[in-house]
């Protein structure tokens, strides 16, 4: 186990395996399976003073970093998902080796960065919403990715969608039940919108993540669920920037939070 006293700056820089051992550490990543290599992804073999972080390493998060003269993106959507074609050709291909051109090392945490009970997506979200967390959405996993969350008081869904609106700064699509007030909130960023049978089961009286499909709609209405669909990457920003933050206080990396906007 790697351990740094925080805010110890003399132990920069950092190589990027050795940041990446930290992270991995901090994270749990071992615990997990996952749809995509948590860690380090691409090693540009250039030692770490200055990272910048964002949601999806895209080719505009790339190129702030090279403006940022930084020598590593930390991100929750990096590359070499499951399924996908493995050949560096194309948009993937182009992206890496900018990455490689400039000396940017990438790392990337998926499920551990949801689940982690301090820094985590939906730790953020539910402490920005003013939520209490008060059980796993799946009671039985050992690192949940969803939760179960609750207001100090109970809220009307209008002052709800009020709240989410103002906290993400779009506008939520809302799926109304006909509830009066909200109690219980089940809360799994991203893509979780298929969880929402599991939010029902557990007792909840709305349920929040980042993505609607069209049978989301009817299982809301069936259910007897309020559904806020709040945008994967509005409701995904929040972990990346407080693990960032994290790094900072603990390591000394100057570290800037990139928010490439993205209406999805």
């Amino acid at each position: 186990m790697l351990t740094f006293a925080p805010s110890q700056t003399n132990q920069l820089p950092l190589s990027p395996t050795t940041l990446a051992d930290f992270l991995d550490d901090y994270l749990q990543v071992s615990a997990f399976d996952d749809y995509c290599p948590n860690g380090l992804q691409v090693d540009a073999g250039v030692p770490i003073t200055r990272i910048v972080t964002g949601v999806t390493a895209c080719e505009a998060l790339i190129d702030a970093s090279i403006t940022e003269d930084a020598q590593a993106i930390l991100v929750h959507h990096g590359y070499f998902w499951k399924g996908e074609p493995a050949p560096l050709t194309g948009m993937k291909g182009t992206r890496v080796r900018k990455l490689m051109q400039h000396g940017i090392s990438l790392l990337a945490y998926h499920l551990p960065l949801d689940a982690h009970r301090v820094v985590g997506n939906n730790v953020q979200l539910a402490r920005a919403l003013g939520l209490t967390l008060v059980e796993p959405l799946y009671p039985t996993q050992k690192h949940p990715i969803g939760d179960i969350a609750s207001p100090p008081v109970a809220i009307t869904p209008a002052e709800f969608t009020a709240n989410l609106a103002n906290v993400l700064a779009r506008q939520p699509l809302y799926i109304a039940s006909g509830r009066a007030t909200l109690q219980r909130i089940g809360i799994c960023t991203g893509g979780a919108q298929d969880m929402l049978e599991q939010a029902a089961k557990m007792g909840c009286d709305a349920y929040i993540s980042g993505e609607i499909s069209e049978r989301t709609t009817h299982q809301a209405r069936e259910l007897g669920l309020d559904y806020f669909a709040c945008g994967h990457h509005a409701t995904e920003r929040g972990g990346i920037q407080a693990l960032g933050e994290y790094l900072r206080d603990m390591l000394g990396l100057a570290v800037t939070f990139v928010d490439i906007p993205n209406p999805a």
